[in-house]
């Protein structure tokens, strides 16, 4: 490997220019790494929601009203349909106040859409609440705590798991009372939302065909909207948005490959007369090529390998920051993504080096020496 160890000593001779063509390659690595990780976590979440909530259907009233208890009725012959209420309101505890969801569900509902990580579910006819993760977290809440809301204060029996956001409510940052409750603080006849759970996923478009059949026959009603669609729809947008970004990665890679090119016409330039003295002395045109290329090589490896590992660690932080969930930066789509950065990052570095060191190799050796 005599070769290799040539090209090692002549990327050495000039080390601030070896380093500038390694930091273009590691910028471009980086950038591809990264946004190849963020967009394969959002895909992988839409996933993950698709299986949460790909048999939901979400129905609202359409115009801006609330849904009928006698509409809500025709929809609940259709298929299982939980009912929402919804507000924003003033919320304290412990003498902090804070806006939030209000949400107000039939008690027996609760356990179909939501699971509790601390105490009980709300009790029939309960005058209690149940709060969301993010908000016990944020405020320290604990079981057997009160929550002063409008003219009540209701007592914190349970604390919900973590659920993340939903397309139909987003139980994290809100506070879940009874119906009963809800009315009462705001007057509340009509539903502001209601959740259709579908038995069979593959049997969603025939329900939300009946409901809009149902309601929507001489006037619409309703819109009715499927989850499967949505999360669909988004894991779509979310791929051509990361295909984007990483196009956009790719150009400084390019960038990156012009630098390396650059570099390697210089170095053959400046060793006219070294190649002019290696050939006389018998080396063969197939080593002045590999020197060369391993040269190339080397400036590949080390921007590819950095890049990628920098890519991973910016990928953790997006993924943490924007997702809030760093899980699936181990999933191996995510961990195929540090080898594709490095493999491009090497790939333009071998490519940029193939001209210089084709040329090198094809110079002749009498007019190699006599070169000044």
């Amino acid at each position: 490997m005599i070769f290799f160890e040539f090209a090692k000593r002549n990327l050495g001779r000039h080390k601030f220019r070896s380093v500038l063509a390694v930091i273009g390659i590691i910028i471009g690595v980086l950038a591809v790494t990264a946004l190849g990780i963020l967009g394969n976590s959002v895909r992988l979440a839409a996933s993950d929601q698709l299986y949460l909530f790909g048999n939901e259907l979400v129905v609202f009233p359409y115009g801006g009203d609330t849904i009928s208890e006698d509409h809500f009725e025709q929809i609940d012959k259709v298929a299982d349909a939980i009912p929402v209420k919804s507000s924003v309101d003033k919320v304290i505890f412990n003498d902090d106040s804070t806006l939030v969801a209000v949400y107000g569900m039939r008690t027996e509902d609760i356990p179909k859409l939501l699971e509790k990580d601390k105490g009980q579910f709300l009790k029939h006819g309960s005058l209690d609440c149940l709060v969301g993760s993010r908000i016990a977290d944020d405020y320290e809440l604990r079981v057997g705590e009160r929550a002063t809301l409008r003219t009540q204060k209701p007592r914190i029996v349970g604390i919900l798991k973590e659920r993340g956001v939903g397309f139909d409510i987003n139980p994290d940052n809100a506070i879940i009372v009874s119906d009963k409750l809800f009315s009462a603080l705001y007057n509340s006849s009509g539903y502001n939302l209601v959740i259709v759970k579908v038995a069979k996923i593959e049997d969603v478009e025939e329900t939300r065909k009946k409901i809009e059949d149902r309601l929507n026959k001489k006037e619409q009603v309703v819109v009715v909207m499927e989850m499967k669609m949505i999360v669909e729809g988004i894991k779509n947008l979310f791929n051509m948005i990361s295909l984007f970004l990483m196009g956009i990665g790719s150009i400084s890679l390019v960038v990156a490959g012009v630098s390396i090119l650059n570099v390697m016409m210089m170095s053959t330039v400046e060793r006219t007369k070294e190649i002019g003295v290696m050939r006389a002395i018998g080396t063969s045109q197939k080593g002045i090529l590999h020197m060369f290329l391993f040269e190339s090589l080397i400036l590949g490896v080390i921007g590819g390998v950095i890049g990628a590992i920098l890519g991973f660690g910016v990928g953790y932080l997006v993924d943490v920051l924007i997702l809030n969930e760093a899980s699936y930066l181990f999933a191996p789509s995510s961990i195929l993504y540090l080898f594709l950065g490095t493999a491009f990052g090497i790939g333009t570095s071998v490519i940029s080096g193939l001209y210089p060191a084709w040329r090198a190799s094809k110079l002749k050796p009498i007019e190699a020496l006599r070169y000044e």
